[in-house]
């Protein structure tokens, strides 16, 4: 018999990849050898937990988790002490060594001959970004099928499951107190609803010399951002037309094609 190709989904914990892995594997089941991966990070909420294993339920097929070999601990804080740098202007090393570099490994362990990413329809220069600098063998499954963010909140709340409860305070399922993030008004969330983050990062960014929040066009230490300073707002979860449709066959009514 031929060998099927590969498609590796890559699942972040978060609605968009959740939604990608559903439509491609309505898609490409009978076609395709499908694997889900999972790059979990110890700093992400412990509520992502719960919806990776209500997702893997859902979907039926198991989701790999993808750890660096050379960072069994899986924790960013690990390498931010270690390396002395959180981030700058080349990005930030926990992306590079828990995201990146597990991929790599993955892809050495396993012939992968497509990916797929949450990248959704507003999305579009990041994929074609992603297409020209890392891999241009990518399925743009949720950009073909034309779903939002919104889209995809609705579509996986419909389907019944619970999104991460981090999505009631910040726009997206990544690790809380992002070193990569530079806003006012993201860090101020943290300070407030994650204040034991808010701290230890304030004092390891100040360890390291590391100035994590921009106001006022200058880069400041986070013990430094005053308590009532006001940024630009940033989005939050926002539901969409799936949310209040009917489910036929465990798919919303709604012409959605990958």
């Amino acid at each position: 018999m031929e060998s099927k190709e590969t498609i590796a989904v890559w699942f972040s914990c978060g609605a968009a990849s959740a939604a990608a892995a559903y439509l491609t594997i309505q898609k490409y089941k009978d076609t395709h050898d499908i694997l889900i991966f999972n790059t979990p990070v110890k700093e992400e909420d412990s509520d992502n937990i719960r919806f990776k294993k209500d997702v893997e339920k859902w979907l039926g097929i198991p989701i790999i988790d993808a750890i660096n070999s050379d960072l069994p601990s899986d924790s960013a804080e690990d390498i931010w002490i270690k390396r002395k740098y959180m981030a700058g202007v080349s990005g930030a090393p926990c992306t590079m060594l828990l995201k990146k570099e597990a991929r790599y490994q993955m892809e050495i362990k396993y012939k992968i001959d497509w990916h797929v990413l949450g990248f959704t329809l507003e999305e579009k220069n990041r994929h074609d970004r992603f297409v020209r600098y890392e891999r241009d063998n990518v399925l743009p499954i949720l950009i073909d099928a034309g779903m939002t963010k919104a889209d995809c909140f609705g579509f996986i709340t419909a389907h019944g499951i619970e999104l991460p409860r981090v999505y009631k305070i910040l726009d997206n399922a990544n690790c809380i107190g992002c070193v990569k993030a530079n806003g006012v008004d993201y860090w101020q969330k943290i300070r407030k609803h994650y204040p034991e983050v808010f701290k230890a990062r304030a004092e390891l960014s100040r360890l390291i010399k590391c100035r994590l929040v921009k106001y006022k066009g200058k880069r400041l230490f986070l013990d430094e951002l005053p308590i009532d300073a006001v940024g630009r707002k940033s989005r939050r979860a926002e539901c969409s037309i799936f949310c209040n449709n009917k489910m036929v066959n465990n798919t919303p009514l709604r012409n959605v094609t990958a």
